[in-house]
């Protein structure tokens, strides 16, 4: 009797969709770690995490939400670079008929504004997040440094992205972030000129701006990013149900060979860091965990897609070098470091971010005690948690000093009168 067609079909779809996913929709707990093994984007998970390392509170998916945040710029940045134009003044132009011509245009401008605004204070507070919770100790100390670049490139994508409406904001937020930069000694005006592409904001500072904002600094980002989760997924969250120690695995020296020919007595067995696991607190990542980020990137997107119809991201008029307004602002994110500039040039513009900067980089390596590690506000770490936040809070409350209660000459205002 020949076989319904149905059926046939059948069969032939189930098999086309296992030439693409092998393992098929998991039944089992072998299937599913299976599923998780096979995959070219799931195996970036490991098959089985600790329930420590599921409770929301203990990571609040802050690195999860930045790299959800990194495909969301990604995915609209290359939507906006169709109907960009980077010379001046059809740069400004492109915003304007992204604003009135294109179809759904403002919305996307305003999700790709939104998003990097909130990449740069979520990535933050991933930073933040690891250190009061001591996730920087062995074995996790280069990881900890790779993060810390991943924040100088958030950074840097956020203020090259800032000049590319060529707006009056735009324009002069970029020339105060520049001026900045100057103030670094010997190479400071090098760097400088490097940005601007001369001494002055003008159409090479702006194809420079936008190759580093669309090129060269996401590839760096890419490849940042793709370390940090492979360490992460080799190295696994600190923590646990209990105190959860790095083991150092040292076995010496192998037993000399009998041979004159054998090799393995001239070669130590290697070093492996491992964790101590408890696995009755594991379960399969399939689907505790991906089921959780689905949940988190599906969240991120309403919200962020509800900000970008309500709030829109701002437009001034274009660009005039001999209008300066007054006061001419840095991007938000350094008005801090503006605000100490307002001070001592020499203290904001330099002493702080180079002290601050080698001080995050150098911190893994001098505070190599694993007391306290993955777990919030340690009372082992009780010292190096309060100077952290301290300086959280003289940095957050310098950003708002100088967003809120600076007005023209940089005069003290009240935001509300």
């Amino acid at each position: 009797m020949t076989e319904p067609i149905s059926k046939r079909a059948a069969r032939w779809l189930n098999g086309a969709g296992r030439s693409v996913f092998r393992i098929g929709w998991p039944q089992t707990d072998k299937d599913r770690a299976a599923a998780m093994i096979s995959s070219f984007f799931l195996h970036l998970h490991p098959a089985r995490v600790s329930r420590h390392a599921l409770r929301p509170t203990y990571t609040f998916a802050l690195g999860l939400i930045s790299a959800i945040l990194f495909v969301i710029l990604s995915v609209t940045g290359l939507a906006l670079m169709l109907y960009y134009v980077p010379y001046p003044p059809e740069a400004y132009r492109s915003m304007k008929d992204l604003q009135f011509v294109v179809t759904f245009g403002i919305v996307l401008r305003n999700m790709h504004r939104w998003s990097a605004h909130a990449m740069v204070v979520v990535v933050f507070l991933h930073m933040c997040r690891v250190f009061w919770t001591g996730s920087y100790k062995p074995p996790r100390e280069f990881n900890w440094i790779v993060g810390v670049l991943l924040l100088l490139l958030t950074l840097g994508l956020s203020f090259t992205g800032y000049l590319l409406p060529w707006d009056q904001l735009a324009f002069w937020a970029i020339t105060v972030g520049t001026n900045i930069a100057a103030y670094a000694p010997v190479v400071g005006d090098q760097v400088k000129y490097l940005l601007l592409g001369g001494h002055m904001i003008g159409p090479m500072t702006l194809l420079r701006f936008y190759v580093l904002h669309c090129v060269i600094l996401p590839l760096a980002m890419l490849m940042l990013i793709s370390l940090h989760v492979w360490r992460v997924r080799k190295d696994g969250l600190s923590g646990g149900s209990g105190q959860m120690l790095p083991v150092e695995e040292v076995a010496g020296v192998f037993p000399a060979s009998t041979k004159t020919y054998g090799l393995m007595s001239l070669s130590k067995r290697p070093r492996a860091s491992v964790e101590s696991r408890d696995p009755y607190d594991e379960v399969f990542a399939w689907p505790h965990l991906l089921y959780r980020e689905l949940l988190v990137a599906l969240a991120v997107i309403v919200v962020l897609h509800a900000l970008s119809l309500v709030f829109m991201a701002p437009l001034e008029e274009i660009a005039e070098p001999t209008r300066t307004p007054n006061p001419a602002k840095a991007p938000w994110y350094f008005l801090g470091l503006q605000e100490l500039v307002h001070y001592s040039a020499l203290i904001g513009g330099v002493i702080v971010p180079t002290v601050l900067v080698v001080a995050l980089l150098a911190l893994p390596y001098v505070d190599r005690g694993t007391a306290g590690a993955g777990r919030w506000f340690a009372p082992e770490r009780r010292v190096s948690n309060i100077v952290f936040t301290v300086i959280v809070i003289l940095l957050a409350g310098l950003t708002v000093t100088g967003t809120l209660f600076r007005g023209p000459n940089w005069a003290w205002v009240w935001p509300w009168k």
